[in-house]
Formats: C-alpha cells, structure tokens, sequence
C-alpha cells in the first residue's frame, strides 16, 4: 500500500514562496521545496516542463491554478496518476468552500485549510474527498471541529456517500430540468453541416430522509438508449449517469433509479446526431453598391409550433472587416455593430413560432480596393426555448419513495438552447 503516497503537500505563490504546507509522513525534508521553482524554470526555458519534476531523489509532482502551484513532494516511485487526481480534488473542494482559490482565498482561510489537508489525506493517503460530506464536519466557521476526531459522519459509514442522513425539509419538492442544446451550423447555400443536440437532465432536490427516486423517460427513445428498438431513428449516444444511478437496474429494465444527492446535480447527459431542421432558419442576401456601400439583408423564421415563443433570440451576422458608419432598419428587436468581432447582433426578447423577421444593414466599405471575397464565415443564432425539446424527450413519471411515507411534488420543466 506504500505504493501510493504523497510525503508533503505545499501551496506556493508564483515565485515559489510556500504559503501552507502539510507534512504528512515526514520522510522528505520539508526544505526540498525550495530547488522546485529552480527546476521549473530552467525546464520552462529548455523547454522540457512536464507534471513531475525530480531534483536529486525527490519527485515533485504539480498543477498550477490561478496565481497558485500546488506541489506534491515524495521520494517513492508513487502512483502518479493517484496523486495528480488528488491535487485536483483539493482544488475542487477548496473552490467549492472559498469560492475562487488564490493566494488570497489561502491567506484569509489558514486554519479550515489546514482541517480540511488533513481530512483530504491520512498519512500520504487520500480519503474523503467528497465536499458534500466534508461541509457536514468541517463547519464553515472552520476555527475549530465542533465534532471532534473521534465521530466519523454517518456518511463515511453509509454507503451512499454523496448523500448525508438526517435532512430535514418543510416542503418536499424536486424540480426536474430538461435542457437540450442544439448545435447546427448551415452553409452559406443553405444546406446543413452540422447538426446535434446535448441534453442534461438537471434535478434540484428538497426531499426529507433518504428517498429513492425512479424516472421514467418515455419508451423510445430508451429503447433505444438499450439498443433494443426496433426503430432506430433515435440514437442517443453518449449517455452519462450521475455516480448515484443504479447502472444495474437501468442495463435490466432501463429503469432510472438513484437516492439523489441533496441540491442541485446533473442526473445524466446524453447526445444525439439527428437532422433537426433549424428552429430559427436564416436566410441572408449581400448587396455591394458602387463598392464603396454594402447592404446586408437577412430573414429570420420561427420554425417551431405558434405556441412556442423562443426567448433573448441573438442573431450574430459577419460583416467584411473594414465595414463603418452602419445603419439598421429591423422589424423587430433591436440591431447593434461589434466591430471588434465584425459581427452585427440582432436581438429578439420574444419570437413566437411561426412568425418572419427582417433585418436590412446599411455599410460603407471605405477600401475600395476589398474587392475579393472574404469568403462568408456563417451566421450564429443563439436562443432559448421553453416548454420544448427537440429530441422529443419526457419524462412520463418521477416516483419517490421514502420510508416515511410523505407526499412530494415533482415540478418538470422542458427548454431547448442553442448551442
């Protein structure tokens, strides 16, 4: 077991000055740290940096984050990839308690940094590394365990470690967002090159005890999650589950079923390569005057139900780079010209489905000379649309269960966004 542990752990400021250190075995002179920034930089000169640097018997294995290094120091060969998981996890967990980790979130936070080193890691050895549970014994206030060592939260004992006993709410609640993200992009003439969608599944979850949680999707598109349908036009790929889901019971009878964490998380993400005819069709027209103006024309359709109104529509058209003194007519929103990016956003709060907008785009083009064409980098619309999502997904049921027996309400709510 010796294999994997880190003798020493340092947070350094960018010059290499330690600003916290924990020992954790003793057997590497804490005094090593100081050859490390030595090595970095004349490694970054030759050009030959990589994650673990050696100076006479000591490995030391590094990230930087913000105006931070964080160093593990260790004479064994240790399995690396061990220590490199663990020095992101400080960084996770530390972020998760100051917020933004840097030199100053490590100055103002000695102590909780110090209890929460020594809960990360037990004698070179990483432990809980879960934030959710941590929090629970290692209070914000951070000056001092109220617990003691001697109590190890019901968690750790628990075998659901990312959900702690004991949670208490008035109102059992569980909201359920599904948020799907098309990413299209057409060509200039108007075919389609790419077209995809990115689903999550987000849950919020106020829910008392311990209650296990089963979603029903509907069958299809499952089926076909399962590879068991019989008509394949849906194939969702890449389906991510949260740790808490029941892989065995989703491979047997493709139920969902989890004791979710508490707050907020990501149930699962999938994606699906579909040909989904764009929600928003554009279609532009670039007329060059005398060379010296140009006027951009471009057409906007909802193409989604009338009932459905996509929201904050922006729609971003490229403009030749030496463009100046626009002009713009719309009939709805509002235009304005970013020449740092050559693009003219249009904005739509409100575009009900089946409704047509236009914009006109008045340029000059002071050099005459940009005669050629700039060839024409393609228009990016971005929108959100509630109460829809494209892949046709839905939750058909959310039962919960608890051994107390209360009434709980789940909430769905459905958006698609642009990519």
């Amino acid at each position: 077991a010796g294999a994997m542990a880190a003798s020493a752990l340092f947070i350094l400021d960018l010059k290499g000055k330690p600003l916290i250190s924990r020992s954790y075995k003793g057997d590497v002179g804490l005094g090593e740290i100081e050859h490390f920034m030595g090595v970095l930089l004349q490694r970054e000169e030759e050009g030959t940096l990589t994650p673990v640097l050696t100076y006479g018997h000591v490995h030391f294995l590094w990230i930087k984050h913000a105006n931070l290094y964080l160093v593990a120091t260790t004479k064994k060969n240790g399995n690396a990839s061990l220590v490199f998981s663990f020095l992101y996890k400080v960084v996770e967990v530390f972020c998760e308690y100051f917020k933004e980790l840097e030199e100053e979130s490590i100055r103002d936070n000695f102590v909780i940094i110090y209890e929460l080193l020594d809960e990360l890691m037990d004698f070179g050895f990483p432990q809980t590394t879960d934030s959710k549970i941590l929090q629970e014994y290692i209070t914000q206030e951070g000056n001092k365990l109220d617990t003691g060592k001697s109590r190890v939260p019901t968690t750790v004992t628990n075998a659901v470690s990312w959900r702690s006993e004991g949670i208490r709410y008035k109102k059992n609640e569980v909201f359920i967002d599904v948020i799907e993200s098309v990413n299209l992009l057409v060509s200039a003439n108007g075919s389609v090159v790419l077209s995809e969608v990115v689903g999550t599944i987000k849950l919020k979850v106020f829910l008392s005890g311990m209650p296990e949680l089963r979603l029903g999707l509907n069958d299809r598109v499952l089926f076909e999650l399962t590879g068991r349908g019989k008509n394949k036009s849906v194939e969702l790929e890449d389906v991510k589950f949260h740790q808490c889901v029941r892989l065995s019971r989703f491979d047997n009878d493709r139920t969902i079923s989890f004791i979710p964490p508490d707050g907020d998380f990501e149930l699962m993400s999938y994606r699906l390569h579909t040909q989904v005819k764009p929600l928003i069709w554009i279609e532009s027209i670039i007329e060059k005057f005398s060379h010296s103006r140009v006027e951009i024309m471009v057409k906007a359709k909802g193409q989604f139900k009338k009932q459905s109104v996509a929201n904050g529509v922006e729609i971003a058209v490229p403009v030749p780079s030496d463009a100046d003194s626009p002009k713009f007519k719309t009939t709805v929103g509002s235009a304005r010209y970013l020449p740092e990016r050559n693009v003219v956003i249009w904005s739509i709060k409100s575009f009900p489905g089946g409704k047509e907008h236009l914009m006109r785009a008045h340029f000059g083009l002071p050099s005459v000379e940009k005669e050629e064409e700039e060839g024409r980098p393609p228009i990016a619309v971005r929108f959100e649309l509630p109460y829809f999502t494209v892949s046709g997904i839905q939750v058909r049921y959310m039962k919960i269960i608890e051994k107390s027996g209360y009434q709980a309400l789940p909430w769905v709510r459905y958006i698609t966004q642009s990519g």
